[in-house]
């Protein structure tokens, strides 16, 4: 007997990742506007990923090397800009190797209460909208443990890594009774500066979880092009067989 349409929908919501369904429904998230084809952004995005994010979560599903030739580096310069993870003798690992981190599991969840998430993936079960929506949205919160609450995730049991840029922002409420996060302390950003790096950052994290998005969009060009030539041509011989027919 087929399983029923229902059963089936059942069972992929019961299997669904946790973390889908953690977010708040009533926050309104903002679109990310982010291009995978920008070159200089996934660099820039990179570089903020390897500087803020990786001290604490792991890219275990991607190669230094592979990423280095999709961003166009030189392997050179990702062993100086990119790899800071050493290895059991404390040297640099090398860039064919997959991108983890130093923390252990053990650490991770006495600092933290839970191992920091590995983030090749992130993208692809939160989407674009949440990553960018849920980076601009760290506040001041002193009931907290580490003194920060997001408003997309409620109790979010990681500090903002990017405050140095951002600066520290409190959730106001306006007269209307709106909530809304106010910066009250700069960062080294200002805050179109620091949407834009947001906007690097998601757009490398979108990357991260497909890398061949990237290929299959440059051969979905040729694809269409060569779809376009050969309706050309089927229309035209349609015509020359059908030209005597009345």
């Amino acid at each position: 007997m087929k399983p029923s349409i229902a059963l089936i929908a059942m069972v992929f919501v019961a299997l669904m990742p946790v973390s889908l369904q953690a977010a708040d429904p009533s926050v309104s998230l903002d679109r990310a506007p982010v291009d995978v084809t920008d070159q200089a952004s996934l660099q820039r995005g990179a570089q903020l990923f390897f500087n803020y994010c990786v001290g604490c979560h792991s890219a275990e599903y991607m190669r230094y090397n592979r990423l280095g030739r999709d961003l166009g580096l030189t392997e050179n310069q990702v062993a100086q800009s990119l790899i800071f993870t050493t290895d059991e003798q404390g040297e640099p690992v090398g860039v064919g190797s997959l991108i983890t981190n130093a923390m252990t599991p053990v650490y991770a969840e006495e600092a933290f209460g839970v191992a920091p998430p590995d983030l090749t993936l992130v993208s692809r079960v939160r989407g674009k909208d949440w990553l960018y929506t849920f980076l601009r949205s760290f506040y001041l919160d002193d009931s907290r443990p580490l003194g920060v609450n997001n408003a997309v995730y409620e109790n979010v049991g990681m500090p903002n890594p990017l405050w140095e840029l951002q600066g520290w922002q409190e959730k106001q409420v306006d007269a209307d009774g709106e909530t809304r996060l106010q910066v009250i302390e700069a960062g080294s950003m200002s805050g179109p500066e620091y949407d834009r790096a947001i906007r690097d950052l998601v757009t490398f994290l979108v990357y991260l979880g497909e890398p061949m998005q990237i290929e299959r969009q440059r051969l979905g060009m040729y694809v269409l092009g060569f779809l376009l030539v050969f309706l050309v041509l089927a229309y035209l011989l349609k015509k020359e067989y059908w030209k005597d027919v009345h």
